[in-house]
């Protein structure tokens, strides 16, 4: 094992990693197998994946009917180019699945490799949609504070945590960031959106972009009547809204899709992630009709904007196999119901342990913050940082988490796999609280 990570230190850049801590300590965890919840190191210990990986392995892992799917369509057609009007099966048979399920009249797919590049791809369309239609100055994105599109040039701009526009200098022109609903109530969020497109002229904007729960962003749920009023904001103004459920689709929060809580349906909606349960890279736009019709009637020559992989045969029939596992296994209602059970559990940690402030859960997408003081919500500083102690302790325990402390944050994220039992829910729970017990002691 020794030489591996020697070898990953000398030849591989991790994404969204500390490099000096890799090339000081090695990396973290060396993973070997995964079953179910489950993730197995080299030694042969194992670990709850309790953030789904990266919020998308769905169906849990090591399902060899993914596995099946993909060599045989392999072996049938790995890949065939969707440019130029050529097309498959498959890419045909997922999108009409996919605009089955999508929520009112979104019904046009446009196929990407993932979350990234489909928020990339939304931006675009929605710029090409207004242009078209005499319109060219309708530019302008406006998101959220604390939003997370991706990492592409255009989703990195939306995104609303600055840490990821530090990186490589400065975002791109024509986004800006109204508050969010954390920490806030539903009018004076409306009122910073309204106050946003007053001052950039509504005339300059081409879409708002949210998540209908902030993820990444330390799993922001906002209140029930936040985006209907939001959609009817939007509606006022003539903007299009762009929902981002990268993360929230294909069941996370116990609905097939987020915005479904809210009885809305978007303009334009994004996806990836749970689409394959991550056993392939994939992700996708689905558009209105009446977009679609804009787009057929206004459009000339060649849509100039496509991926090598925008509907890869093999994504495509493993992202089809996916979603019929989802929804013929009771997925979706397991979310819901086991989501249930872990906020009532985050709710008996908060009861108990003094440095636990608010908890949350929307099916299997919960967090829980950590405070100085849960009487007055005031937070630790950016020295005293509980969140990434509690995250080593749950490591320690065989727990694999997610902390978020952006703005002086200290939240524990939750997303595991939705095929969760009650008993492996409260396994973690009692990790979760003997994890925090253990730093709380030490403050």
């Amino acid at each position: 094992m020794d030489h591996l990570i020697e070898l990953d230190r000398k030849h591989f850049l991790h994404p969204t990693s500390s490099i000096q801590q890799q090339q000081a300590q090695g990396s973290k965890l060396l993973v070997e197998s995964g079953e179910g919840i489950f993730l197995k190191d080299r030694d042969g210990k194992a670990y709850i994946d309790a953030m789904s990986s990266l919020w998308n392995v769905h169906i849990g892992h090591g399902r060899e009917e993914l596995a099946g799917v993909a060599e045989a369509q392999m072996k049938k057609l790995a890949f065939s180019s969707a440019f130029s009007t050529f097309t498959h099966e498959p890419g045909i048979l997922l999108a009409e699945k996919i605009a089955s399920i999508a929520p009112g009249d979104l019904n046009a797919v446009f196929f990407t490799s993932g979350g990234s590049e489909s928020n990339d791809t939304a931006i675009k369309l929605v710029r090409h949609y207004w242009k078209i239609q005499g319109q060219p100055n309708r530019r302008k994105i406006v998101g959220l504070k604390r939003a997370y599109h991706g990492v592409a040039a255009a989703s990195t701009s939306a995104t609303g945590i600055p840490e990821f526009w530090e990186m490589a200098g400065h975002m791109m022109n024509d986004f800006t960031h109204a508050e969010t609903s954390y920490q806030s109530t539903t009018k004076e969020a409306v009122a910073s959106l309204r106050e946003k497109f007053e001052a950039e002229g509504p005339e300059t904007i081409a879409a708002f972009i949210a998540e209908p729960i902030q993820g990444a962003g330390g799993v922001l749920i906002p209140p029930d009547d936040y985006f209907p009023a939001i959609r009817q904001l939007c509606d006022e103004y003539g903007v299009l809204f762009i929902a981002d459920e990268v993360i929230t689709g294909f069941g996370r929060t116990g609905k097939m899709f987020g915005l479904e809580h809210s009885n809305v349906v978007p303009d334009v909606m994004t996806f990836a992630k749970g689409v394959t349960s991550g056993y392939i890279p994939l992700g996708g736009v689905v558009i209105s009709d009446s977009i679609h019709e804009v787009l057929q009637v206004h459009s000339k020559g060649t849509l100039f904007h496509g991926f090598t992989y925008s509907g890869h045969p093999t994504a495509a029939a493993v992202g089809l196999k996916n979603i019929e596992l989802i929804e013929k296994e009771g997925m979706v209602e397991n979310s819901s119901e086991m989501g249930d059970k872990l906020l009532e559990g985050f709710k008996k940690i908060k009861g108990d342990l003094d440095i636990v402030g608010d908890v949350r859960a929307k099916g299997l997408l919960g967090a829980v913050e950590l405070v100085k003081n849960p009487e007055t919500n005031e937070s630790f500083s950016k020295d005293q940082a509980v969140a990434p102690k509690v995250i080593e302790e749950l490591h320690q325990r065989g727990v694999i988490c997610r902390a978020v402390t952006y703005e002086s944050s200290n939240i524990i994220c939750f997303a595991p796999p939705l095929i969760i039992t009650e008993q492996q829910i409260n396994a973690l729970l009692d990790k979760l609280h003997d994890s925090i017990l253990s730093i709380q002691k030490q403050l």
